[in-house]
Parts: structure tokens; C-alpha cells; sequence
């Protein structure tokens, strides 16, 4: 029997429509983020995120990605929001996440939102997955209403940098069926100097514990695609400025062993990297195999690692393909 999405319940109840409800009246001194702005942004008052009330979409396709379980043979069906509430100076998506002037050119109607969920589902995708969603997570439940009520019934995948609202998280409660959130930083200092996010190791710790609440540790699968479940994302930066050792301690000890992590070795230097010197550089692979051995050491033994060649390949170009950045 095919697996019926989370949200199918909180549809038919009304209770999807109320949580948009409340959720959009967020936007009105927003907090939908630990950044906590307090911006109107439903009178185009921005904050850190130099955004509206309207969801920016800067591409969506069909993607096959760095895990092999949410893309299965099919893709996942992926959006990507534009604009950012975290300035990563080596992000790789830096061309749709810190381009406001452009990306403002990308906004959509909730309803065009929710067309597109349609039409990634009419194109055989596995799921919708939300592509750096935090900073439009008041207004994208909106959008799955409105879907729902065309007909979505895919899973949908909450693939956030982490940075996320407690808040807000638990209005996505029954909502969401897999989170894929990022995991960056063990130390403060560096996610405010390489990131600009504030007390970041305590405002994650306590995102990942909601998420973790919600779905638990253990995978769901239809046939070999996750239907729900937790996954978490630690890509592995150079001269060990992740503190990969903190990240998969508090993970082991205050989450649960069993916790599926993909190791990502993609890192280059692109967008600001270049202006410090300890990022100008691609990882080493003695740098990769020590993150690799502590995985072992906190017991950490589901999920997957990527080759170390990944750097490589794996470097999206948005500037020259909106619909295919992957591809190029």
C-alpha cells in the first residue's frame, strides 16, 4: 500500500489550514528564524533574510542528489528557495542565496507555489523536497495547503541549513515527513564569523532535538526511497573549523547513535572563501578520514559518505540553468 504523507490527516482535519494561519501571522514581527528580526515583512520589511512574504523560487527540478534515498530512480522533486537567513561565505549556492537583488525577481504567488508541488508530482517524483525553506517556513505551509487541496500526496522533505525556529518547527509537526537538516558547526565563534549566525551550537542543538521528536531516528522506506525519517548533513570543512568532534558527540549522546549522517567531502572554495585563508583551499583527504574515524568513535554507523572527488563534480551553477543547475 502506497505511504499517505503526514499532512493528509492535518488536511482533512482543517487543522493544515489553521497552522498556516498562525504561521503567516508570524511574518507580521517575524521570528521565523533564531535570528528573531521582529521585521513586518507583510509590509516588505526586511530583515536578515532580505525578504517578503513571498516565497522566492529560484529553481525546482528534478534532482538526483547526494543521497542516494531520497532521489531514488525517479528524482526528488526539488525547490529551491532563494534568499538566505545565513550568510555562508563559501556557500555553493551563493548565486540564488545571497543575490537578493536578483532573486526578488523570482517571487511567486502561494498559489504558483503550490502549482509547482503539483507539478513536480505529475512529473513521477519520489517527494517535494524544501530547499533551504527556514526563512520562508511561515508562508510555505500556506502553499501546502493549497496543494493539498489540488491533490499533492507526495512526502514532503524539510531540507533546511538548520538554523531553524523551535516555534516554528512544531507547526510543521505531522507536516513534515523527513527532515534533512544541516549540521555545520561544533563552535560558535565560527558560525558567527563564517556564517553570521549567533549561539549557533545551542539554537541547532535544540532545532535537531524538535525534529528529532518528531520522527524519531529510525527510516521509513517505499521500496529503496525514505518516506520518513531524519537524515543529517555534515559537510567537513577545512583546518577543522565544523569541530566535527562536538557536532557527532552531542549527536550520539543527546540524540540517539542510530541517527543516519551523510558525510559530505564536497566542499570548494567558492562565493567570500577565498578572502580567508584557512577556506581557500579544497579538503584534504587526511582531513576527510579523521571526520571519517570519529563517525566510528561516537558509534555513528548509519548513513552514507561521500568519495572524496566529490568537490569535483558537484558544484551547481544556477547562473547558466535554472532548471537544470546540477547538470552543467
Amino acid at each position: 500500500m502506497k505511504y499517505a504523507p503526514s499532512y493528509i490527516k492535518l488536511f482533512e482535519s482543517d487543522e493544515l489550514k489553521e497552522r498556516a494561519e498562525i504561521a503567516y501571522k508570524i511574518l507580521e514581527a517575524c521570528n521565523s528564524c533564531p535570528h528573531d528580526c521582529k521585521t513586518n515583512r507583510l509590509k516588505e520589511e526586511y530583515g536578515i533574510c532580505a525578504s517578503g512574504y513571498l516565497p522566492i523560487v529560484s529553481s525546482y527540478t528534478t534532482h538526483h542528489g547526494e543521497e542516494p534515498v531520497p532521489s531514488g530512480n525517479r528524482g526528488a522533486g526539488n525547490i529551491f528557495f532563494g534568499n538566505c537567513n545565513l550568510r555562508c561565505i563559501y556557500c555553493q549556492n551563493h548565486e540564488i542565496s545571497q543575490n537578493w537583488k536578483v532573486e526578488h525577481h523570482h517571487e511567486v504567488s502561494h498559489e504558483r507555489l503550490a502549482e509547482i508541488m503539483i507539478e513536480l508530482q505529475e512529473r513521477n517524483c519520489h517527494n517535494i523536497g524544501l530547499v533551504s525553506p527556514t526563512h520562508f517556513s511561515s508562508s510555505i505551509l500556506k502553499s501546502v495547503y493549497l496543494a493539498a487541496e489540488k491533490g499533492l500526496n507526495l512526502p514532503i522533505i524539510y531540507n533546511s541549513n538548520g538554523y531553524d525556529s523551535v516555534e516554528m518547527l512544531k507547526l510543521y509537526d505531522g507536516v513534515i515527513d523527513v527532515y534533512l537538516p544541516d549540521f555545520k558547526y561544533g563552535d560558535d565563534e565560527n558560525a558567527k564569523k563564517y556564517s553570521n549566525a549567533e549561539n549557533y551550537f545551542e539554537h541547532i542543538k535544540r532545532a535537531l532535538k524538535e525534529m528529532f521528536r518528531q520522527v524519531g531516528d529510525e527510516l521509513i522506506y517505499d521500496g529503496n526511497v525514505i518516506v520518513r525519517g531524519m537524515i543529517i548533513r555534515h559537510l567537513v570543512l577545512p583546518n577543522g573549523i565544523a569541530d566535527s568532534d562536538r557536532v557527532f558527540r552531542f549527536i550520539t549522546e543527546e540524540l540517539s547513535p542510530k541517527v543516519h549522517i551523510s558525510l559530505m567531502s564536497q566542499y570548494y572554495p567558492a562565493n567570500n572563501s577565498h578572502r580567508e585563508i584557512l577556506l581557500n583551499r579544497k579538503l584534504r583527504i587526511s582531513e576527510y578520514e579523521k571526520a571519517i574515524e570519529l563517525l566510528d568513535r561516537y558509534g555513528l554507523k548509519n548513513g552514507w559518505i561521500q568519495e572524496i572527488e566529490s568537490n569535483e563534480y558537484y558544484q551547481p551553477n544556477f547562473n547558466e540553468s535554472r532548471s537544470e543547475p546540477f547538470s552543467l
